[in-house]
Parts: C-alpha cells; sequence; structure tokens
C-alpha cells in the first residue's frame, strides 16, 4: 500500500523551476531517504507534501488525501520535523512537550504515557527543566522529533534531520528512527549525506528538481554500467587543486586519502587515469577497480559526461 504518492507536482518561484514533474511512492512502513544536494528541491518538496506550501500543479495524496485540497486533514495524519530548529527556545523541554500536547488536543491521561515514553528514547529526562535554546545541537533534534511524534503520526516526514549534528547525535537519532520503523511507521527523510542514503529501505536521488533515479541501495549500485577506478594518493589537498586546474578529468570524487574516477572503459581510462596524474607530478601508491558507492552513483548521474582522458 502506497501511503505517499505524487504525480506531476511541479513549483516555481518566479524563474526558478523548484520542482519539475516529480512523481513518486512511498509503501507504508519503510523508510525513503530523499538524497540531493542543498538546492535540488527537497525542502520545497517537503513543505508541499506536509501541507505547508503549494505545488503549481499535479497532485499528492498523504494515507489516502488529497494534500493539496485538504491540507489540514493530512496535517493530523502526519509527523513534521523542518530543517530549521523551530521549537520555541524560551521554553523548557517539558514546557514544549506539554504546549504541543495541547497543540494536538492530547487527553492528560494519554500525554503523560507518550511524554514518558518520548523521554525514554531521545533521553531527555535529565533535561526537562532547560530551556530549548540552551540545548546542543543533537539534543535539539531530538527535541523537535519528539514533538512532532507527541499525536503517534503514521507518517513522519523529516527535512535534513542531522545537518550540524555532531556524529554521535547522528547515529543516536538513526537508532530512534529505527525504532520507530521497527513499530511500523512510515519514514520519509531527506538528507544531503550519501552514508545516510545507505541507511533507508528505498533512496530517490533529486537534482535541479527532478527525481533522476530511485531504488534500494543495493538496486542501484547493481544497475550501475559504469566502472569506478580508485587511486590511493599521498596529498589530496594538492592533488585536487591540480586536477581541478588541469581540467584533465570531467568528474571526480574524494574519499579520505583516495580519487575515484568513473569510466565506461576501465582498462583504457585506467591507463589514462595513471598517466594523467603523473603528468601533474601526484604520486599514486595503489590504483584498482572498485565497486560504485551510493555517492560515485549520483555523481555519475549528475556528469555531463564520464571521464575523457
Amino acid at each position: 500500500m502506497n501511503v505517499i504518492e505524487t504525480r506531476n507536482l511541479k513549483k516555481t518561484f518566479g524563474e526558478i523551476e523548484a520542482l519539475d514533474d516529480i512523481s513518486f511512492y512511498v509503501k507504508s512502513g519503510e523508510i525513503y531517504g530523499l538524497v540531493g544536494p542543498d538546492g535540488a528541491g527537497k525542502t520545497t518538496l517537503m513543505r508541499i507534501l506536509v501541507g505547508i506550501m503549494s505545488a503549481d500543479s499535479g497532485s499528492a495524496l498523504i494515507d489516502g488525501y488529497d494534500v493539496l485540497n485538504n491540507p489540514e486533514a493530512v496535517k493530523r495524519k502526519i509527523g513534521y520535523m523542518s530543517q530549521r530548529f523551530s521549537l520555541y527556545g524560551d521554553l523548557t523541554v517539558a514546557e514544549n512537550l506539554e504546549f504541543y500536547a495541547d497543540l494536538y488536543e492530547i487527553t492528560i491521561k494519554d500525554r503523560k504515557k507518550r511524554i514518558k515514553r518520548l523521554l525514554e528514547f531521545s533521553r531527555l529526562e535529565p533535561f526537562l527543566g532547560r530551556r530549548a535554546d540552551a540545548l546542543s545541537g543533537g539534543m535539539k533534534q531530538k527535541l523537535g522529533l519528539s514533538c512532532a511524534l507527541i499525536h503517534t503520526p503514521n507518517i513522519l516526514f523529516l527535512d535534513e534531520p542531522t545537518t550540524g549534528v555532531d556524529p554521535v547525535s547522528r547515529r543516536e537519532l538513526w537508532m530512534i528512527l529505527y525504532e520507530l520503523w521497527k513499530e511500523g511507521m512510515t519514514i520519509f527523510v531527506s538528507t544531503p549525506y550519501m552514508d545516510e542514503a545507505e541507511r533507508c529501505g528505498r533512496v530517490g536521488f533529486i537534482h535541479r528538481g527532478r527525481i533522476i533515479s530511485e531504488g534500494t541501495p543495493t538496486e542501484l549500485k547493481r544497475n550501475t554500467d559504469f566502472s569506478v577506478i580508485e587511486v590511493k594518493i599521498t596529498d589530496v589537498i594538492n592533488a585536487r587543486k591540480k586536477i581541478e586546474q588541469s581540467e584533465l578529468f570531467s568528474s571526480f570524487n574524494i574519499f579520505g586519502e583516495y580519487l575515484h574516477f568513473l569510466s565506461k572503459n576501465y582498462r583504457e581510462d585506467m591507463k589514462e587515469v595513471q598517466k594523467n596524474l603523473k603528468s601533474l607530478n601526484i604520486k599514486i601508491t595503489k590504483a584498482s577497480k572498485v565497486d560504485a558507492s551510493l555517492e560515485d552513483i549520483f555523481l555519475y548521474l549528475t556528469s555531463d559526461k564520464l571521464t575523457d582522458n
């Protein structure tokens, strides 16, 4: 069963086409990751789906409700955490939770149980009396998530929930999301991070307002029609500068001390990559063919052409 379904969604801001004919679906009980860089259209799409922005054309159904014509009905069914912290900074953790319980008309009996459970998995109980604007970035995100869940929604929308959050808090937040998923919640999350895309059941790559590819992380990797040449080097920072200035390569990616080059003809391109790097006085310690990562795949899909050497 599809609980999120869009057809031909379009949205423009003046001459900027933010969403261009977006059509996709999300099944009940899955974690769907909308993955793309800043400016790709993630937040615009999210705001339309949760009913706080209108589309120029197209349709969107959320749990059977038409979000474009009946946004208020949709808002009762979903939880939404925006990209930026949007709670009340001058209220304490406890006061924010109580405020959202009032907003969703949660009874006194139910709210005690719900708040207790939310505090357990968010680990915010020791900070109940702390003002929200005095919380760390990770704690703010956990509070935002708790407030979004106070009315036990069927579908959870998260707009880049871990941007600017430390690695430990990122991991903890994803642990919470997995617990919610195990309980049957549908989660729609946008992120610019490819490691978070790996955590999703299905992924949609968005670029310049269009969904350019969809599938499970395994399917996306299995269906590639290019090779990845991985080169280990000694000085990544200087190597990157030299490569960019030389314009010898149309696309490459950096993974720690490794450079990734995408290729349609592995054997020929391997020789050319090594030759061109040596011509730039870049020392190579290892070169091999490796499996494509999701980041490689996104780079390939958004590149005008592969490595021309």
